[in-house]
C-alpha cells in the first residue's frame, strides 16, 4: 500500500466546493447572455446599413479570446463576440459595447 502525502494548495480567494462551481457557472451564463444581448442590439442598430450589393455592412465576426469578467462570486471566463465593418474592413471594439457594469480583467 502506498500513502499519498500530496496536499492540494488552494490559491487565496479561490474556492473548491461544488456550490461555488455551480454559482460560477450560473454567473458565467448570465454574463454571457447579457453580452450576447448587448451585441445583438448593436448589430440590430446597424442592420439598416447595407453595402452597394445589398449585403449587411456590419456583421458578426467570431469571438475574441476568452476574457475574465469580475463578478461578486469571483472572475468568470466569457467569450466576447467581435463584429466587422465590411465597408471599411475594420473591427468594432466589443468591449466598448459591453454594459458598464462589467469589469474585464
Amino acid at each position: 500500500m502506498e500513502q499519498n502525502n500530496v496536499i492540494e494548495l488552494i490559491q487565496p480567494g479561490e474556492f473548491k466546493d461544488h456550490l461555488t462551481k455551480i454559482l460560477r457557472r450560473g454567473a458565467q451564463t448570465l454574463v454571457l447572455q447579457a453580452v450576447e444581448a448587448e451585441f445583438a442590439a448593436f448589430l440590430e442598430s446597424h442592420s439598416h446599413e447595407k453595402l452597394e450589393d445589398g449585403r449587411k455592412r456590419v456583421v458578426r465576426h467570431g469571438h475574441l479570446a476568452t476574457r475574465k469578467v469580475v463578478t461578486g462570486i469571483g472572475p468568470v471566463p466569457v467569450k466576447v463576440p467581435r463584429s466587422r465593418d465590411r465597408h471599411s474592413h475594420t473591427t468594432k471594439d466589443p468591449i466598448a459595447m459591453c454594459p458598464n457594469c462589467f469589469r474585464f480583467m
